[in-house]
């Protein structure tokens, strides 16, 4: 692809055109299978390959950890990893630390330890329940043990029968059978006897913690039509995805206010808090110490691996582990000890994959001998055998002092009425489908107020809200505008036109192996200013049926202005490869949350901004280096053209929206192509235009005033003269253009 001669158009203006544009999906385009026209006869459809093609990743896929050179190098990885895990749970920012007001109650009193019962709200409505174990006889303050307890039968209350501990203790398992029957009372027994207190607290759904039932939080498999709608929605439905709020998440939620409250006794050792569980409850364990570094040392038993990574709905959640797993979720943990433990389940190649890769971590970051792992060829559990080697664990990290080897002598176990926390005096909360919807609109409430909190009334404050809201959103985007290296073009076909050149061009992202079709429209007199124009339709929206530009597009162009289009995924050339979906594809899991599918792929609506930041960053890092890079966007294409904006604000120099009345907030279906989890939480289609300043902002709206919320963030960096309202009934496009040129 050659110019004739220097009075034809430069090849670096050229191929500048070719690096730049692209177009999106409506919401009216979603529901075709081809929703875009085509621009392009078929003999000129592109042959290309793109990795989002492939079947979608899922819990069952290989999760590697891959250590960093330096701490440096991991201490910026590790910031983006946590923010990940707490988006993912609800829980970004951590919610206040507001005073705990814990019922303890039914003390039991044995030898050398006591037992009381506790409960408290972490939010209206959800509660904390579980049993505080004390230490007699030893001098505080004390160290302190989480646990939370896993997917044992009715949690705190389980016995595993006179049967089962005789099987265990025949095959090594288990030693004693006291112990070996009540396993999840041996472990608190045992640590409060080695001069630790213990918070044993229950997982939702199990024993006391019953608010929310235990069909619902572990069993949960179709969606409630009743309860989907915008203002009647409960656990699992689009309003809760959209707001993040998850069965993993009220989990991590207990966990962090359960850490609140014991970190508020006297009688505790701020410098020991650890915490220990199994299966799920070995899922809590790494994901609490991964995001609170109050957690001083962590042993998860038989989860951490890098096969399957957690079959359960609160094991999961939207963005949970997209390019990442749970043993990076496990290195988190460093420099602070980490113990681990694995049975014959997946966990029992952790000494070979998984345990050298953090060993190698440990070892980076100055403490070789913080980190152990240990496989025993027993059915999944928290036998015995890992349990000793739990107790030598905090033995030695906590300085107890005890003498080696740590024996688990006999106690005598509490029953269901000693452990549980309700009684006549302190009767159980309901766990109905009403009470159900009081706790998590309560808690959305709480979310709203504390993202509300946040809006900047000058520029400290608009730091901070960059730093949460913004964070969040790079978090949902999934990706950091691709580097130069990344990226490279090639042209399909160039025409010669009556004051410009196009070109049908592919720009490919080799790092992640995608490519974009796009359209470029290159004048003669190229003012070195370019156009991104987002289109509905595509690429084929920037152009009538004849094959010309439309009337905005053709303006630009003689204003001398370059313009760009493309097809995102589901549009035009990407239709020729492989129909459009009609709804979100799922990974082979019957159980229909979204989490299992979006905790490890990244959703459609941010795949197809990925497009867009391909697109902007080839643009920048041309060498013929554009004097001005604008983004415009109408419909469904304005609300991505604000997300590409609010990702990458500094690059984009102007964007024109027209974004109509859509919002995420009124997507009732699980597996609508415009769900965006976590979209209401952090502001909606507003939220986005709230972080794009410094970009001059021009909106078309049925509104006269600029929302209030970018009017905060604008006029706290005192730039609120670059944001435009338009709300006439004149041809916005051609208004938008107008806007352009003048500036």
């Amino acid at each position: 692809m050659m110019f004739q001669n220097d009075d034809q158009f430069s090849i670096d203006r050229r191929t500048a055109l070719q690096n730049i544009g692209l177009a999106l999906l409506s919401a009216s385009a979603f529901n075709s299978a081809c929703g875009s026209r085509q621009s392009f006869a078929d003999d000129q459809i592109p042959e290309f390959t793109d990795s989002r093609f492939q079947e979608l990743k899922d819990l069952n896929g290989y999760f590697p950890f891959n250590p960093s050179e330096s701490p440096e190098a991991w201490a910026k990885r590790a910031e983006y990893v946590r923010r990940q895990i707490m988006v993912a749970a609800g829980v970004w920012p951590k919610p206040e630390n507001t005073e705990i007001k814990a019922t303890l109650h039914g003390k039991v009193d044995r030898d050398d330890y006591t037992v009381e019962k506790v409960f408290f709200e972490s939010s209206p409505g959800l509660f904390v329940t579980g049993n505080l174990y004390r230490p007699k006889g030893k001098q505080g303050p004390f160290p302190m043990i989480l646990s939370p307890h896993g997917h044992f039968a009715e949690g705190r209350f389980y016995d595993s029968g006179e049967k089962r501990v005789q099987a265990d203790i025949k095959a090594g398992a288990e030693k004693y059978e006291v112990g070996g029957r009540y396993p999840l009372q041996a472990r608190c027994v045992q640590l409060a006897r080695m001069g630790c207190m213990v918070f044993h607290y229950d997982m939702l759904g199990y024993a006391d913690g019953f608010c929310l039932s235990y069909q619902l939080i572990h069993r949960f498999a179709k969606q409630r039509s009743e309860m989907s709608s915008e203002k009647n929605w409960g656990l699992f439905s689009a309003q809760a995805e959209l707001r993040l709020i998850n069965a993993l998440g009220l989990q991590t939620l207990n966990s962090i206010r359960a850490l609140d409250w014991v970190s508020s006794l006297a009688e505790v050792d701020k410098k020991r808090i650890g915490i220990t569980g199994a299966s799920g409850g070995g899922t809590q364990t790494f994901v609490l110490a991964a995001i609170d570094d109050r957690i001083t040392a962590a042993f998860p038993a038989v989860m951490v691996s890098t096969a399957m990574q957690g079959g359960c709905t609160c094991e999961n959640a939207s963005y949970l582990r997209i390019n990442t797993g749970n043993i990076e979720f496990a290195a988190l943990l460093a420099p602070r000890p980490l113990g681990m433990s694995a049975a014959n389940d997946w966990t029992k190649e952790i000494e070979t994959k998984g345990l050298p890769e953090l060993k190698q971590h440990f070892k980076m970051m100055g403490v070789p001998e913080n980190v152990v792992g240990k496989y025993y060829p027993f059915p999944h559990n928290y036998n015995y055998v890992s349990r000793a080697m739990m107790y030598e664990f905090f033995n030695q990290h906590f300085k107890l002092g005890l003498t080696s080897p740590i024996i688990e002598p006999d106690f005598i176990p509490l029953t269901r009425e000693e452990l549980s926390v309700w009684d006549k005096k302190y009767p159980a909360p309901p766990s109905d489908e009403k009470s159900e919807i009081k706790i998590l609109h309560a808690l959305a409430r709480n979310n709203a107020d504390q993202i509300k909190q946040l809006t900047p009334s000058d520029r400290a404050s608009l730091a901070k809200y960059r730093k949460i809201v913004g964070g969040a959103i790079d978090v949902m985007i999934g990706r950091p505008l691709p580097t130069a290296d990344d990226l490279e073009a090639e042209n399909i076909s160039e025409e010669e036109k009556q004051g410009y050149r196009q070109y049908h061009t592919l720009i490919k992202n080799k790092q992640y192996g995608e490519s974009t079709p796009a359209l470029f429209f290159l004048p003669q007199d190229w003012n070195n200013k370019v156009v991104i124009w987002l289109h509905d339709q595509g690429k084929s929206g920037l152009l009538e049926k004849n094959g010309l530009p439309t009337a905005p597009i053709q303006r630009l162009i003689d204003a001398g202005t370059a313009v760009a289009g493309i097809d995102v995924l589901y549009q035009g050339d990407f239709n020729q490869k492989q129909p459009a979906p009609t709804e979100m594809p799922v990974v082979k899991n019957p159980r229909e949350f979204a989490g299992f599918t979006l905790g490890y792929n990244h959703p459609i609506f941010s795949k197809q901004v990925h497009d867009i930041l391909n697109v902007l960053s080839f643009a920048k890092h041309h060498e013929s280096n554009p004097q001005s890079i604008s983004l415009v966007g109408f419909g469904f294409s304005g609300v991505r053209a604000a997300a590409a904006c609010a990702h990458s604000p500094n690059l984009i120099n102007h964007l024109a929206v027209g974004p109509g009345d859509f919002r995420f907030a009124e997507i009732t279906n699980i597996r609508d192509l415009r769900l965006w989890p976590g979209a209401v939480k952090y502001g909606d289609v507003n939220g986005l235009l709230s972080l794009c300043q410094p970009a001059a902002l021009w909106i078309a709206s049925n509104f006269t005033s600029v929302p209030k919320l970018v009017q905060a963030t604008y006029r706290s960096a005192d730039q609120l003269n670059k944001v435009e309202i338009f709300n006439k009934t004149a041809n916005k496009e051609i208004a938008a253009v107008d806007w352009l040129l003048k500036d």
